[in-house]
């Protein structure tokens, strides 16, 4: 006993791994040693019949087990009652377990030890009644599960008739103990009933002879005696129906359930008022209905499961649909948990039955499911936060996105029912989620295409519906089908996005005269009713655009001619552009003349140049090689043919000389090559001969990707960036400067010159469709707004003060204008000159306010085309690094970060970003093709500017800058370049005060050209000798400090690394002496040269050279230790004996007798293992205040005032 004495303890864990291994450890122990018990003779049994029948009960388990097992029974069962922590889950948990696993006890048995060890009295408290009544439940049901109630397997004994586990008086006491656990407390009825179904369902599937007695016995237990109805007595009628069918379950279930099945339609009513937890008496007294009430608990009633399963049960459960889903749902749950007078609590239930019913339901019950009352309960409390049910009302969403997630094919049903009669269109927007669009992503394209052809029917329109609603409903049709292009996360698929694609183009441009069931064209195969409005259909041009701006950014994966995958952006999976598509589409439509016609009437000349340019796209896709340049073209020309299709945007002639142009540009750029030379014309060979003045091809495509970035809506921007990355491997020096013109700022004046000739040639337009070109620029003013949100954060300019401005109509009127009744009076009897001249007074006022507004938007509008010209050169350096035409970017882009001015600052930031991303951080540099002269001019002009710039930043750009054109010179060879250049600006760094470069500047040379750098070690020492300041002397031994440790010493010639150390030696030795009787050097600044001194004589030490002398230096420690001035100072006194230690060769690599090795550092230094800022927290401070100069702010102070450059 004493091996399973510790494994009841952790039965009572709160862990639940504790108490399942302490369980599955004590019954395994158990099961060993009733193995090797044998048990006693049974003939003893005749000298104790006359003790009790407990008595007898106990003597049978000790005779047949062994003493561990009958203790732990015993044990087991009376820790049933045990309110300690988690005492009563982990010893039922055990002794269900034990009970399975043994054979030698009988129900009889452990009911009277279960019943004697839960006896409650009238002594007990609440808390003791409880946890009595507790032990009995969990000891019941303890035997249920582990099968010892049906069990048939009989005791062993050697006697002939040995007793069975299981009797029929042993399940009546079940059954009885447990109806009666029910009616003693209310609280207590469903796990108790819960139990008898688990006692029906064992005794169901077992084989005991008295089965038959046992069901007339439950029979006559539960539906004669008790004649209420309640929840637990419905979940046990649906079972035993389903359990013995042939029983007469019509007169059992009467007169409350009407044909003898719960789940008829006739009975939904009774069961939605049973189900409400409500007791329904047969005789329908309603004083036993309000006595039978119990209090609401969150956890939904176990009954819900049962009916579940026999209306909707899972796949693999053997059973067929029974009863109505329609009616049932209709009527139990919509009208009841969900009727607009329920409780909260009520839909709670609800909601959690809706939970339960999701995973089960198919598609075709999904209606059923989301029902009036239901949908707006939800959405209700779906769309406000501090709703009470909302947190449950997302769980539902929530677990409608897991169900679609397992099964994609079900998703297209449930969001026509979110979209549908019971929903809302905008289902997303009036609940402030994204249920409806998560549900879309995870579709597969069959439901996709499902979900289109749904929304294209009901585009169509109904009859019986009025015009009014069938466009709003049209109009969330073509916002859906945007949206479905937009997400990425929904898969795309060719053959769905063509259909969307074609329909906008119909219902766009076109107006369907006659409908052709045989068309390739859905929408041509039914004519709307009623027609598309003017609206609608400018609706649908305008998101045919938008949809195609989105498919020209996203990219497809395709395989070319060479066998590999490539993933080119604005394509589609067989290599055809989708703006390209489009056009096919347009074309084709067109030629039907039988069945659509154009809704704008295209002249003759524009008919002609669209001929025109369909011919030289078609020449483009024949052409072979340069894919990614025709494709470019390719993209421009289809985008000028679709936009000369606008409807009403009174822009076509400008649109058809785009065309024109882009016609021109192609044509030149890629000339086709004819396979019969002898029948070209001659009108042929003049246009193919380039006439001199003639801007080059790429220039002319260009300047159209220009045009096309000034009218910043979505698509000809995103249709200009694509095209100018494409075309990027052609653009030349004119193409480079063409884009940088349109960077050079213009003043006002010329802003509003520009602007009036462009209002000169839309006043002409207006006088054809004045209204049209209105409703254009509203148009692009939303496309604007919706993709460039992010650059309308720009400050607005000074304008002339508008309370001046105000005063002046006034001033017109003169005095009388602030007399109204005079001012009448005047008016009267003024005459026509008099009111003439006050015209144009006032007209002259007016144009004055409009032209000072007009200023600042049109000088914002202008920041705002630099940003997108930006874009352009951000594109042409991504994709042509190594081009030598990214040379001539630079000095622009850094006259507009120094030239721009407060209201650009975004535009400034942007430039900045540009040089950061492309320059400094560039990973290959122009080679091939750079021209040495204007290179090397290019850095001393760089150079210069440093030299003369101000500013942290502008100082840290310019050093970007040379840091790239002096990687360039040195791939082409011209390291003198950089050296003179460099050489020079040191020179200025250290004799010129007034100088604004930074030791920076040169530090980013030492460390990415090191080698370059140190063919500069003369000049470096030199100029600390010559330098203007102390303060410029301690930057310049930084710079020769990292110079010295930099990588490329490790590989200089020896000799010539030691006779820059002796100079270094000299110098320093000198400047550290003199400091000793002059206050030249402050301490920080001397610290600077110590440190230089060390980082020196350990490359000194490293090759074994004599270049360091420790006399002299053991000189100057001792006359150090005689300054006034440096005497009290230890970090001083700490480098100067670190140094003569290293010149000495002792305390660097001697300790205690035992040589230390030194240690490397990078690739050419080493550092001494008792390096100074390795040991102590002050020897750290001494090595940070060396290597940085001046720590303190104090200090900073006072050794500004001897640089006041350099503050």
């Amino acid at each position: 006993m004493s091996t399973t004495l510790p494994l009841f303890w952790d039965l009572s864990s709160a862990d639940t791994r504790e108490r399942v291994d302490a369980s599955v450890k004590l019954v395994g122990a158990l099961e060993k040693l009733q193995a090797s018990f044998a048990p006693k003779d049974r003939s003893l049994e005749s000298e104790e019949q006359d003790s009790g029948p407990d008595d007898h009960e106990s003597d049978m388990l000790n005779l047949l087990n062994a003493a561990d097992v009958s203790y732990s029974v015993r044990r087991l069962v009376r820790g049933l009652a045990s309110p300690r922590e988690s005492s009563r889950l982990g010893f039922a948990v055990a002794l269900t377990e034990l009970l399975s696993r043994i054979c030698t006890v009988t129900c009889s048995q452990i009911l009277a030890f279960v019943l004697d060890a839960s006896h409650t009295t009238g002594s007990m408290s609440g808390q003791e009644e409880r946890d009595m009544l507790f032990a009995r439940l969990f000891g019941l049901t303890s035997i249920i599960q582990s099968g010892l109630l049906v069990r048939t397997q009989p005791l062993p004994s050697s006697a002939s008739a040995a007793p069975e586990a299981s009797s029929l008086a042993g399940y009546i006491d079940v059954l009885t103990h447990l109806v009666a656990l029910g009616e003693k407390k209310l609280w207590l009825r469903e796990s108790a009933w819960w139990s008898i179904g688990l006692a029906v369902g064992q005794l169901h599937a077992s084989a005991v002879q008295w089965k038959d007695k046992a069901v007339d016995m439950t029979i006559q237990r539960v539906f004669i005696d008790e004649n209420a109805w309640s929840p637990e007595k419905v979940a046990l009628a649906v079972n035993m129906r389903w359990y013995w069918p042939k029983r007469d379950w019509n007169k059992l279930y009467a007169p409350t359930i009407k044909h003898g099945d719960v789940l008829h339609g006739s009975n939904t009513t009774a069961l939605a008022k049973i189900l409400k937890e409500v007791e329904f008496d047969d005789d329908n007294d309603e004083s036993s209905s309000k006595k039978g009430a119990r209090v609401w608990k969150p956890q939904v009633h176990y009954v819900w499961d049962t009916l579940l399963s026999d209306l909707l049960p899972t796949e693999g459960s053997g059973k067929e649909p029974r009863g109505s889903f329609q009616e049932f749902w209709r009527i139990v749950v919509d009208e009841s948990l969900f009727a607009p007078s329920a409780s909260n609590s009520r839909k709670y239930w609800g909601f959690e039955i809706v939970q339960k019913v999701l995973p089960r339901v198919r598609e075709a019950e999904l209606p059923m499911l989301f029902t009036k009352n239901f949908m707006r309960t939800w959405m209700n409390h779906l769309s406000q936060a501090d709703r009470y049910l909302h947190k449950f009302a997302k769980q539902i969403s929530a677990s409608i996105q897991e169900v679609v997630q397992k099964n994609p094919e079900i998703g297209f049903a449930f969001v026509l029912q979110l979209t549908g009669a019971h929903g809302n269109q905008q289902f997303d927007k009036l609940t402030k989620t994204k249920t409806v669009e998560s549900i879309l992503t995870k579709l597969d394209a069959e439901g996709i295409k499902g979900y289109i052809n749904h929304l294209l029917v009901e585009a169509d329109g109904r009859e019986t519906e009025a015009a009014d609603v069938t466009n709003a409903r049209r109009v969330w049709i073509v916002e859906q089908f945007v949206s479905l292009i937009r997400n990425g996360a929904i898969p795309k698929d060719d053959e769905w996005v063509q259909l969307v694609l074609d329909w906008f183009v119909v219902q766009g441009l076109f107006v369907i005269k006659k409908k052709s069931q045989k068309s390739i064209f859905r929408p041509l195969q039914s004519i709307p009713s009623p027609p598309f409005p003017d609206g609608v259909r400018r609706q649908c041009w305008e998101r045919l655009l938008s949809c195609l701006a989105e498919l020209t950014q996203q990219s497809a994966a395709i395989r070319l001619d060479d066998g590999k995958t490539y993933k080119i952006p604005g394509i589609a999976t067989d290599g055809q552009l989708w703006i390209s598509r489009v056009t096919r589409t347009i074309e084709q439509l067109e030629k039907d003349s039988k069945h659509v016609k154009l809704v704008l009437e295209l002249g003759k000349d524009n008919v002609s140049l669209l001929q025109k340019a369909r011919n030289t796209l078609s020449g483009l896709r024949q052409m072979a090689g340069e894919d990614e340049a025709r494709r470019g073209a390719e993209l421009l020309l289809c985008a000028s043919v679709l936009l000369c299709y606008a409807p009403h945007d009174g822009q076509g002639s400008g649109d058809a000389s785009n065309l024109e142009a882009c016609i021109d540009g192609s044509s030149r750029l890629f000339k086709p090559s004819n396979k019969s030379p002898k029948k070209k014309s001659k009108n042929t060979d003049t246009q193919d001969v380039k006439q001199e003045g003639d801007p080059d091809p790429i220039d002319v495509l260009v300047d159209i990707i220009i045009g096309f970035l000034d009218k910043s809506t979505a698509f000809t921007r995103t249709v200009g960036n694509q095209g100018f990355s494409f075309l990027s491997g052609c653009i030349k020096a004119s193409t480079v400067d063409l884009i940088l013109a349109q960077l050079e700022r213009k003043s006002s004046a010329e802003l509003l010159a520009d602007s009036d000739e462009d209002i000169g040639e839309d006043e002409q337009i207006e006088e054809g469709d004045g209204s049209e070109l209105d409703e254009e620029d509203s148009d692009n003013d939303e496309e604007e707004s919706e993709h460039d949100e992010n650059e309308g954060d720009k400050e607005e300019v000074e304008v002339e003060d508008d309370a001046e401005l105000g005063r002046k109509p006034t001033r017109a009127f003169g005095a009388r204008a602030h007399d109204s009744d005079a001012a009448e009076s005047d008016m009267e009897e003024m005459d026509d000159e008099q009111m003439m001249a006050i015209d144009e007074q006032l007209a002259a006022i007016f144009k004055e306010q409009t032209k000072g507004k007009r200023s600042g938007e049109f000088q914002r509008e202008a920041t705002h085309f630099k940003n997108r010209i930006l874009d352009l050169l951000d594109i042409f350096m991504k994709k042509q690094p190594a081009n030598p035409l990214v040379l001539q970017l630079i000095l622009p882009i850094l006259d507009l970060i120094f030239g721009s001015t407060p209201d650009e600052k975004q535009l400034a930031e942007k430039a900045t970003g540009l040089l950061r991303s492309r320059i400094a951080k560039a990973k290959d540099v122009p080679f091939t093709g750079v021209d040495r002269a204007a290179t090397t001019d290019l850095l001393n002009d760089l150079h210069m500017r440093a030299r003369k710039a101000r500013g942290i930043n502008a100082i840290a750009a310019l050093a970007a800058c040379s840091l790239y054109v002096s990687r360039v010179l040195l791939r082409v060879g011209d390291e003198e370049a950089i050296l003179a250049a460099y050489r020079t600006s040191l020179a200025d760094f250290a004799e010129r005060k007034a100088s604004e470069l930074n030791a920076k500047f040169f530090e980013e040379l030492i460390k990415r050209h090191s080698t370059v750098a140190w063919k500069m070690r003369g000049e470096l020492l030199a100029a600390a000798s010559k330098v203007v300041n102390a303060y410029r002397q301690a930057q310049i031994y930084g710079l020769l400090r990292t110079l010295i440790n930099g990588p490329s010493v490790g590989s200089m010639d020896a000799g010539e690394v030691l006779a820059f150390i002796t100079s270094v030696h000299l110098h320093l030795h000198t400047v550290i002496l003199g400091a000793c009787t002059e206050s030249s050097l402050s301490a920080g600044q001397l610290k600077d040269a110590l440190t230089l001194a060390l980082s020196a004589a350990r490359q000194a030490k490293r090759l074994a050279s004599v270049a360091w002398k420790p006399v002299s230096w053991a000189d100057i420690q001792t006359r150090f230790g005689q300054t006034e001035r440096f005497k009290a100072s230890k970090s001083l006194h700490q480098l100067l004996c670190e140094l003569v230690s290293i010149s000495q060769g002792s305390s660097g690599n001697e300790r205690d007798g035992k040589t230390v090795g030194p240690r490397k550092e990078g690739k050419g230094t080493i550092k001494a293992a008792n390096e100074p800022g390795k040991g102590s927290k002050k020897r750290r401070k001494v090595d940070a205040e060396a290597e940085g100069g001046i720590t303190s702010p104090q200090k900073k102070a006072k050794m500004g005032k001897q640089d006041p450059a350099h503050p």
